[in-house]
């Protein structure tokens, strides 16, 4: 089968990122990623979900380990009749999408086609588990090579010699701009906000811009001004968790204040990703509140609190393009990219 991953960063490729096989599914623990490579290994689409809720992997991680958890979930069920097997396939969907709030309906895209996958292979007497397999590599394909396209349309807006700033991690999209970038022999050079309290920006982002030879720059998610008053950035980018039809968007939290800095500086900033179809305001968009002892890390008294809201919405008003793989729009037109035929994106 033809793959998208090819000269991607190691934690980009497939089998790095959530893979089914004998009964279990491998998932690189981005956790610890890169001071250690160690994966969790799930016996039960159960331990699946709880890998996607603990953020052993983040950003598109999940929609990967969700595919390949309703793959172990129909090899879970092989003893079963196959009206039971249908039953066990449905619970799996259901347990995994509802992992995280804030993607859930993303989430819901992939485990209710693996679910549709795996009846129609038990409905022709053929392995499930591998059917869905499949079927999820597909969709990995199908997301790596629309990102692609995204990213083509992102860096036409990156100049050679550009300071970029990144926020986070996300994913496919880091992947294939730098893969272009590289491509194109563009010279540019990255600033990765750490991205408390997991540091997705300082041990991922970072990680892959320098595996591919870009010059690399971590800095705290508290000197961002000093950054761009100081050093200078030509622009901001970031992926985003949830872009609505009207132009506002939900990422890891902290990138409303780096967007209203980019504002106040005179910077552009670029969001890629696939709008969501089905979420048309800021009022659709749910945010996921995590475990405020994350933040507390035992570093004060014990009665002290912590708040921890997992993402920010970003108005539009502090967008200047939302970049997709239809083209880039200004934020205020987004609801136009739904005005054409769609492809499938999970």
């Amino acid at each position: 089968m033809e793959r998208y991953d090819y000269n991607l960063p190691y934690m980009l490729q497939y089998e790095h990122v959530a893979w089914y096989e004998e009964g279990e599914v491998k998932i690189l623990d981005r956790r610890i990623y890169p001071k250690e490579v160690s994966y969790v290994n799930c016996k039960s689409y159960m331990d699946v979900r709880q890998a996607i809720k603990d953020m052993v992997t983040q950003s598109a991680g999940p929609y990967t380990a969700a595919g390949m958890g309703m793959a172990l979930a129909a090899y879970q069920a092989r003893n079963l009749k196959d009206d039971d097997k249908i039953e066990f396939l449905k619970n799996a969907s259901e347990q995994i999408a509802t992992a995280r709030p804030t993607t859930e309906n993303r989430m819901r895209k992939i485990t209710e086609n693996s679910l549709d996958i795996g009846i129609k292979a038990i409905k022709e007497k053929k392995d499930p588990a591998e059917a869905i397999k499949n079927d999820t590599i597909k969709s990995l394909n199908r997301r790596y090579s629309t990102m692609e396209i995204v990213a083509k349309n992102l860096c036409l807006l990156i100049k050679d010699g550009d300071k970029i700033l990144t926020q986070c991690f996300g994913e496919t999209i880091i992947g294939m701009m730098l893969r272009i970038l590289k491509e194109e022999e563009k010279n540019v050079s990255f600033y990765c906000a750490e991205t408390r309290p997991y540091y997705q920006g300082a041990r991922l982002t970072a990680t892959c811009c320098s595996e591919m030879g870009f010059e690399t720059t971590i800095v705290t998610d508290n000197a961002i001004a000093y950054l761009m008053e100081n050093i200078g950035i030509d622009l901001f980018t970031s992926a985003a968790d949830t872009i609505t039809r009207d132009g506002n968007v939900a990422n890891k939290i902290g990138t409303y204040q780096i967007a209203i800095l980019s504002k106040h500086f005179n910077i552009p900033y670029y969001v890629t990703g696939i709008p969501d179809d089905d979420k048309y305001t800021r009022e659709d968009i749910t945010i996921e509140m995590r475990d405020p002892n994350l933040v507390l890390e035992g570093r004060t008294a014990k009665n002290v609190k912590a708040l921890y809201p997992s993402f920010d919405i970003t108005g539009k008003e502090f967008i200047d393009k939302i970049v997709t793989d239809k083209g880039n729009y200004d934020p205020e037109n987004l609801h136009t990219y739904f005005d054409s035929e769609t492809k499938r994106f999970y």
